[in-house]
């Protein structure tokens, strides 16, 4: 390769650039973590708008689809946005209509009978040979509703010391807020933002560089999509199952506990797990043993779940052997938690899909690549 000043500046100014960013570390990944920080609700807006993007495309094709009118182009897309996000704030007051009044109806039971559980405990520990008198009489003059009181009122305290987190609540607030604003402004112009992003990466890209980038950010967006309706459908038909099951083996809450399992089921895997223990908290308000039969019957289906349903629906969808969908959980839950389990397996599927076309590529370099799902 011929050098030249350019080459030689810009080979300069890139090792500059570099000392800079590793002298000056500390400031400059503070100023990054508080540039994040501020853009934080654009990155939820844009993540919030490719989930509603699915609800509101289904909904276009329906609206209307064959009409030339005006008013009708003009109003599909504001009211298709309308519909999607009501359909998904529908859905999550179902959910929350359906859990928050009978845990807090479960939390006042155990609380008003926890002084008489704890009288029977130290009844039954008293008669007991082996205890000393001295610890027998001293376990029977305690006063446990004052106690329990005691434990409750410290609980108000600690009520107390959380209002004092109510700036946190309300930058939550406003940042979901900022979000759906930037969500429902991504939605409405899609099209014009997506030509904006074309026009700005032909203009500044190498044209083979900007061919390779737009082919792998249609798969990755692929990969998204359809892991997302996978994952759906998963939960619904996790959901189904362990309602279905708890009514057959006649547990309590069977409408409560299946919904709740269904929607923590959107975390990979070990979604179910979060549900359950919500489920063993009510029925354990109920029936002790009957909740410890649900556990056994949530990790019988959680096995079935994890190892038969998932990998089969959501690999399908993704186009991903169902190897890959538990190993992609595994090493993504690992190194993210589960963060890394959500975006694990759409992100491996897009690697997979795109090793398969390079490798296709690689044995017929002058046909055409045909997607195939069994390679």
């Amino acid at each position: 390769m011929k050098l030249t000043w350019r080459t030689c500046l810009r080979a300069g100014i890139t090792v500059f650039l570099l000392f800079l960013c590793v002298r000056y570390w500390p400031a400059l990944s503070g100023f990054l973590a508080l540039a994040a920080k501020a853009a934080a609700p654009i990155f939820v807006g844009c993540a919030a708008a490719f989930v509603l993007n699915i609800p509101m495309s289904a909904y276009e094709r329906l609206y209307a689809p064959n009409s030339d009118r005006a008013w009708v182009q003009k109003s599909r897309r504001p009211v298709c946005l309308c519909l999607a996000v009501l359909s998904v704030l529908i859905v999550l007051a179902v959910l929350l209509r359906l859990v928050v009044p009978e845990l807090a109806a479960c939390v006042g039971l155990l609380v008003s009978r926890l002084p008489g559980a704890l009288d029977w405990v130290v009844d039954a520990v008293s008669r007991i040979d082996w205890l000393s008198p001295e610890v027998a009489e001293y376990l029977n003059g305690l006063d446990w509703q004052q106690m329990v009181g005691a434990v409750v009122s410290g609980f108000g305290s600690v009520a107390n010391m959380a209002a004092g987190l109510v700036g946190s609540v309300v930058s939550g607030v406003v940042t979901a807020s900022l979000a759906l604003i930037v969500a429902v402004y991504v939605l409405l112009g899609k099209e014009r933002l997506g030509r904006q992003i074309k026009a700005l990466a032909r203009r500044y890209l190498k044209r083979e560089w900007w061919s390779g980038l737009s082919h792998v950010l249609d798969v990755v967006q692929d990969s998204f999509r359809s892991y997302i309706v996978g994952q759906c459908t998963e939960a619904v038909i996790l959901g189904c199952l362990c309602a279905a099951g708890m009514l057959l083996l006649r547990f309590p809450y069977a409408a409560v506990v299946g919904a709740t399992v269904g929607f923590t089921a959107l975390i990979p895997v070990a979604g179910a797990y979060i549900g359950g223990a919500v489920g063993f908290f009510l029925i354990f308000t109920v029936s002790p043993l009957q909740a410890i039969l649900f556990l056994v019957y949530l990790s019988i289906l959680q096995q079935l779940e994890g190892n038969i349903i998932y990998p089969k629906v959501v690999g399908t969808s993704l186009g991903l052997p169902g190897i890959w969908v538990l190993c992609a959980v595994i090493v993504g839950g690992g190194v993210m938690g589960v963060l890394g389990m959500v975006l694990g397996v759409p992100l491996a599927a897009a690697a997979y899909r795109l090793l398969q076309e390079d490798v296709r590529r690689g044995k017929h370099p002058h046909t055409p690549i045909l997607p195939q799902e069994d390679d």
